[in-house]
C-alpha cells in the first residue's frame, strides 16, 4: 500500500498532507492506516488533493452526480461537481447511466481535484441491456469495466460484493415493503436468480483484490440489500450482508487494499447508533460510508433535511462520512441548485458532528463574535453560503443598517453593546 511509506519506510506525502488537515501526528496518521481504520482514497493517474476518511478524523462528505437515460448532459454534470466541491464536498461519485459514460467519466476526472468514485457495475449492466439482456452479463465484462475505470484514473469504486445467494434468499423471509433499492444490488440479483450463479464480486472477490491493489484504488463495500424504508431497517438481509463485508474487509486488508464499508439508508432516528455500532464491530473499524440515513418517509422534496437529522447522529455515535442527500432525492436527477443544497445539508450534519467530538469550534466562535459585533461582511465570510445569507438579509432589510429586521431597533446585541458585561 504506497499510500502509506515510501520504499524506506518513510511517511509519504499524501500522508503528511492529510495529517496537516487534520490536526494530527503523521506516525500516528500512518498507523491508522496501516490497520485499516482510515483510508486515502488516490489513483496515482488522477492524483487527486489528499484526503482521509476514518477514526479520529474530520466528518467526510460525498455529492453522487451523473447523467441518466433521461437528462444526459455532461456539461451539467461537471458543473454539478464544480459547485458541490465549491460548497465543500470532499468527494464526487459519478454515477452516469446515460449518454457516453465513458467520456462523462474522463471529463468530470479532468475537471476535478478531489477523489471521484464510481459503481463500474452500472456501466457494465447498462451497456449489456442495450446490446441484448442484463442475463448475458458476464463475470469478464464487470472485471473488464472495472479495470477500465481504474485506467482512467478513478480514485474509489462501489462494489456490491456482500449480495450473494444466501443473503440474497433472506429476502423471502424477510418480507420487505420495498424489496431491493440498490441499483447495483438489483442488477446482480436478477442476474444471480436467472443464471443460478454467485454474485462475480463475490466469487472472485481475490481477483478484484488484484485490481484494487495494482490500481491502487480504494473499495467502498456497497450494501446492495440496504433497506430503502424505516420498516425495512436493521432487518436479516441487511445484517446478513454486513457480515459478509465483515469478512471481506479483513481480506481486503490482508492484501493491502484499502477498504471502507457502505451503510443503510432509511433508518428511524433510534436505530441509528446500534447500525453505526454494529458494523464498527463486525467491521473491525473499518471506515464507515452512510448514504444519509433518512429517517422518515414521508418528506419527499425535503429529504436533503431528513438524511442531515441522520447524518449528523450517525455522524456523532462514529460514522466516518456522509453520502449526501438532495431535495430532489426519489422524485427526479438533481438539478445544479439540489446538489448544491444537498451538499450544505450535509456539511451542516458533518460540521454539527465534528463539534460535539471536539473540533473547529473555533468557527463557531467566530461566526458568534461577528454577531456580537454586528460585522454583517464577517459573518457572510464565515457563512457556509455567503450568497443566501446576503440575499435573504438584502431581501429583509431593516431601516438600521446595523441590525437585522427581525428585531430592527430592540435588537438584543446593540442593547447591550454598550453594557459592561
Amino acid at each position: 500500500m504506497s499510500i502509506i511509506a515510501d520504499s524506506r519506510g518513510r511517511v509519504t506525502e499524501e500522508v503528511a498532507e492529510v495529517a496537516r488537515a487534520e490536526g494530527i501526528e503523521p506516525e500516528k496518521l500512518r498507523r491508522l492506516v496501516l490497520e485499516g481504520k482510515v483510508v486515502i482514497p488516490r489513483n496515482p493517474v488522477h492524483s487527486p488533493k489528499s484526503m482521509g476518511i476514518g477514526e479520529g478524523l474530520r466528518v467526510k462528505v460525498n455529492a453522487n452526480i451523473g447523467t441518466s437515460p433521461d437528462r444526459a448532459n455532461a456539461d451539467e454534470e461537471i458543473e454539478k461537481a464544480r459547485i458541490a466541491v465549491k460548497y465543500g464536498a470532499d468527494t464526487i461519485m459519478d454515477l452516469s447511466s446515460g449518454g457516453d459514460v465513458d467520456s462523462t467519466r474522463k471529463a468530470i476526472l479532468k475537471n476535478v481535484d478531489v477523489a471521484l468514485g464510481t459503481v463500474p457495475i452500472y456501466q457494465s449492466a447498462i451497456e449489456m441491456m442495450k446490446k441484448s439482456s442484463l442475463l448475458d452479463l458476464t463475470s469478464d465484462m464487470i472485471f473488464r469495466d472495472i479495470e477500465k475505470q481504474a485506467k482512467d484514473g478513478v480514485d474509489f469504486m462501489t462494489v456490491h460484493c456482500g449480495v450473494t445467494r444466501e443473503s440474497t434468499s433472506r429476502l423471502k423471509e424477510a418480507k420487505r415493503l420495498t424489496s431491493v433499492v440498490s441499483r447495483g444490488g438489483s442488477f446482480l440479483i436478477t442476474w444471480m436468480l436467472h443464471n443460478d450463479k454467485e454474485n462475480p464480486l463475490y466469487e472472485e472477490f481475490d481477483y478484484l483484490l488484484e485490481i484494487a491493489g495494482k490500481y491502487e484504488i480504494t473499495l467502498s463495500l456497497g450494501d446492495g440489500l440496504r433497506p430503502g424504508c424505516i420498516a425495512d431497517a436493521s432487518d436479516k438481509p441487511q445484517m446478513h450482508e454486513l457480515i459478509v463485508l465483515g469478512e471481506l474487509v479483513e481480506r481486503a486488508r490482508e492484501k493491502d487494499v484499502q477498504v471502507m464499508v457502505e451503510g443503510p439508508g432509511h433508518v428511524p432516528i433510534n436505530q441509528i447508533e446500534a447500525n453505526v455500532r454494529m458494523e464498527k464491530s463486525v467491521c473491525k473499524d473499518a471506515p464507515f460510508y452512510v448514504l444519509g440515513p433518512l429517517v422518515t418517509d414521508i418528506a419527499p422534496g425535503y429529504d436533503h433535511i431528513t438524511a442531515a437529522i441522520g447524518g449528523a447522529l450517525a455522524a456523532y455515535c462514529g460514522a466516518d462520512y456522509l453520502c449526501y442527500v438532495t431535495p430532489a432525492e426519489h422524485l427526479s436527477l438533481p438539478t445544479i441548485e439540489d446538489v448544491k443544497t444537498g451538499v450544505i445539508a450535509s456539511k451542516i450534519a458533518a460540521h454539527s458532528a465534528d463539534l460535539a467530538k471536539g473540533k473547529d469550534w473555533d468557527l463557531d466562535s467566530d461566526m458568534s463574535k461577528a454577531r456580537k459585533a454586528l460585522d454583517w461582511n464577517e459573518m457572510f465570510k464565515i457563512a457556509l453560503d455567503p450568497e443566501k445569507a446576503k440575499g435573504v438579509r438584502k431581501k429583509g432589510q431593516s431601516k438600521d443598517s446595523e441590525v437585522c429586521s427581525m428585531c430592527g431597533e430592540y435588537c438584543a446585541m446593540k442593547i447591550m453593546s454598550n453594557q459592561f458585561i
